[in-house]
């Protein structure tokens, strides 16, 4: 295998069983800063590790020098799309001072003492915290191996360590004119107590970061050898499908496997705890069983109900008072007293996330311990709950976290629900035969986990002068948070209803906002920025009709009302506002709306530009986004992402629904469940604004501002506020 032509770890291992090695200080065989998780037959592009050593010479887990000169640097998050291949590895190499063609990434094991995510205490991937939780710990890790090098090489060379540089991977003394490569410093850094402390680069010193290194998986995923749980095959697998009840809570009665068991190819036909799964030869087999089934479900706790009757539900429960948000001033009393007072209600439908590779899995138990091949978003989760389900200890389910084509948070759940059905699969099996579970996309449209229905019912008032003074905002939804480890004490608000909601950056004096949480049994999960997929819908759209009922200009209207503790909204939206032209003519036919919303610690301000049609059709032209979320670590993978939000929030707000029929998913592929097609993406110009400030989130906050900046763009286009999501060609021409 040619090393260099692979830039990136991910476990195939179609050939032989995978080893661990825990390595915490190297040998001879180069300088290891952490701990190494090395599977035979993977693409591991560093050297080979050598022999574990005890725990009390533990550095840090993220770096290994090898003798090759390469530099890997052990990740811990999930690549699903979003870049951390490419965007941690470029902290690492700046601190390093290494040569960016040198670098390399691995998936870490699953390991929350070493690997936990810092943000949210178990390791995982999710709320875009990947950077953010990683730049100082990766910045040390780095530096601490520049400092081991340098010091080896000041040893060998018998000169002052302060007068050695470093620069693109060489070390170098100028005086001695002596230099040597990483790796060839290595083996002797490796035997160096690692400094206590080091000194981290003044930002203005950077030359990495802020660069655009090219992406670690761009070749292989252009030429299709980049490894997905899809692709992972093992001696002797079998495949398995589930089927699982047409209705949210229903569960297995009875169930007839003749049909399915004279198809050649059958395995075996077995209950599991979400319905019965079929094994089979290959996975068209068992698809085809899986079909045939003949299944009786009690469906005495299913949720019945259709998305009609939870809508007049929620309408109902909008026009009472709910549990408190969060409460300033007297909005009710200055409501009953505005110069003019202005109503709006909001619907907006489930989510399904409908990832490009739907949840898979494989899994293969033997000689008392269990292996997991999937893209594994919550690592710690994902381990615990298949040994709970095998009867084992978490150490002894050892995770290869691969890569995922795109999550969007779907595979971020606490009941690693794709994984524990494969687990039990493969638990019915001869030990050591390894299992493949495939959902089809219609399980996966159809499967539940939905971005939550939310109604919102939203008051505003204004004085004479046409400001706003008071805000009263009720929300109706389900917990996302509810179950989960991250639930709050009973009774408390769910966070992530009232996100984007709770926490408004313009200055109302008055301001009401409660969340009535309705208890449904559809299950729901966080979706690409949560809260604020719906949140920031409502309250943006809800400016602009209020700046329109005062007479003024949607940008000037939120400008007056952003306190100087909120510049970098104003700064976002400023720099969108010049970028895109507002104010400026568009022609007969066109118009442009603006939106601004805060999620994950990043800024994101955007201005869309939208026409019609002789036919009343609405066409998304242009989109113009301004984002602030700090430091720039790579300003290509930043404009991709937002790129990325806008394409995923456009899809969501123009078509995306998941409705109910007497609880039946009426959604079961693309063909219902639409999503943004390549000729309807628009023009899309992204602007960085320089910061200094630490690095932020750009997974997920491109999102939130998208469907507000359309939908103002067509309130002003049309004089109708779009209320009503999704946003069809039927509603548009009506």
């Amino acid at each position: 295998m040619n090393k260099k032509a692979f830039p990136f770890a991910a476990a195939k291992t179609s050939m032989s069983k995978p080893s661990r090695r825990d390595v915490l200080k190297g040998t001879a065989a180069g300088l290891i800063i952490g701990f190494v998780f090395t599977p035979r037959g993977s693409r591991v592009l560093a050297a080979e590790a050598p022999p574990p050593l005890t725990n009390a010479e533990l550095v840090n887990a993220f770096v290994r020098v090898a003798p090759d000169n390469t530099v890997t640097v052990m990740i811990k998050h999930l690549e699903m799309g979003q870049g951390v291949y490419t965007g941690l590895p470029t902290i690492v190499a700046e601190e390093l001072d290494a040569d960016w063609s040198q670098m390399r990434a691995e998936s870490a094991p699953a390991n929350a003492a070493l690997y936990k995510n810092l943000a949210f205490g178990m390791q995982g991937t999710g709320g875009s915290t990947a950077v953010a939780n990683s730049f100082e710990q990766l910045r040390k890790a780095g530096a601490t191996a520049r400092a081991m090098l340098v010091e080896a090489a000041a040893k060998d060379w018998k000169v002052p360590a302060v007068d050695i540089t470093v620069s693109k991977g060489v070390v170098s003394h100028a005086a001695s004119q002596r230099s040597a490569t990483f790796g060839a410093l290595a083996d002797k850094a490796a035997r160096l107590t690692p400094p206590a402390d080091v000194k981290l680069k003044d930002p203005k010193d950077f030359t990495l970061i802020g660069t655009n290194v090219p992406r670690m998986d761009n070749v292989e995923k252009t030429t299709g050898k980049a490894i997905f749980a899809l692709d992972i095959v093992r001696p002797g697998m079998v495949y398995a499908a589930v089927a699982r009840a047409p209705r949210f809570g229903a569960t297995m009665k009875t169930f007839d496997p003749t049909a399915s068991m004279r198809l050649k190819g059958v395995i075996s036909v077995t209950p599991i705890s979400s319905g019965v799964a079929v094994v089979a030869d290959s996975f068209w087999t068992a698809k085809q069983a899986r079909d045939a089934l003949q299944i009786t479900w009690d469906e005495s706790k299913a949720e019945k109900r259709g998305t009609p009757e939870l809508l007049a539900e929620y309408k109902k429960l909008a026009k009472t008072q709910g549990q408190s948000a969060k409460k300033a001033g007297d909005a009710a009393g200055v409501l009953a007293k505005a110069a003019k007072t202005v109503t709006a209600d909001f619907e907006f439908p489930y989510l399904a996330h409908a990832p490009m590779e739907p949840m898979d899995a494989v899994v293969e138990i033997k000689d008392g311990a269990c292996e997991v091949w999937a893209g594994c978003q919550f690592q710690t989760v994902d381990q615990g709950n298949v040994a709970r389900v095998l009867g084992l200890k978490p150490e002894q389910v050892t995770i290869h976290t691969l890569l995922a084509g795109g999550s969007f948070g779907r595979r971020a759940n606490f009941a690693s629900d794709f994984i524990v059905e494969t687990a039990e699969v493969a638990k019915t099996l001869p030990a050591g035969t390894p299992v493949k579970l495939i959902w089809t996309r219609e399980d996966d449209i159809k499967g539940g986990r939905y971005r939550p229905m939310y109604v919102h019912s939203m008051t505003a008032g204004l004085d004479a002068n046409g400001a706003l003074t008071a805000w009263s905002h009720r929300i109706v939804g389900q917990s996302i948070m509810k179950g989960t480890a991250f639930a709050g004490q009973p009774g408390s608000i769910d966070a992530t209803s009232v996100e984007g909601a709770s926490n408004l950056p313009y200055n109302i004096p008055n301001i009401d906002v409660e969340l009535h949480t309705t208890d449904v049994g559809v299950p729901v999960l966080w979706w690409r920025s949560v809260g604020s997929t719906h949140n920031a819908y409502a309250t943006e759209v809800f400016i602009d009709i209020m700046a329109r009922a005062a007479g003024k200009d949607p940008l000037a209207f939120r400008q007056a009302m952003l306190p100087a503790e909120h510049a970098r909204h104003k700064a976002v939206l400023d720099l969108v506002a010049q970028k895109s032209g507002w104010g400026t003519a568009l022609g007969a036919n066109k118009a442009r709306g603006i939106a601004v919303a805060e999620s994950f610690g990043s800024y994101v301000a955007q201005v869309a530009e939208v026409s019609r049609d002789a036919k009343g059709d609405i066409k998304v032209e242009r989109i113009v986004c301004a984002v602030d979320c700090g430091i720039a670590i790579n300003p290509d993978v930043i404009r991709a992402q937002m790129e990325g939000g806008i394409g995923y929030g456009l899809g969501a707000v123009m078509k995306g629904a998941i409705t109910l029929k007497d609880g039946l998913v009426e959604q079961s592929n693309f063909d219902g469940y639409d999503v943004l097609r390549m000729d309807e993406m628009p023009k899309i110009e992204v602007h960085i604004v320089p910061s200094t400030a630490n690095p932020t989130g750009v997974g997920e906050p491109g999102v939130p501002p998208a469907g507000p900046a359309v939908a103002n763009a067509i309130f002003a286009l049309t004089g109708k506020p779009v209320t009503v999501l999704p946003i069809n060609k039927a509603k548009l021409s009506s």
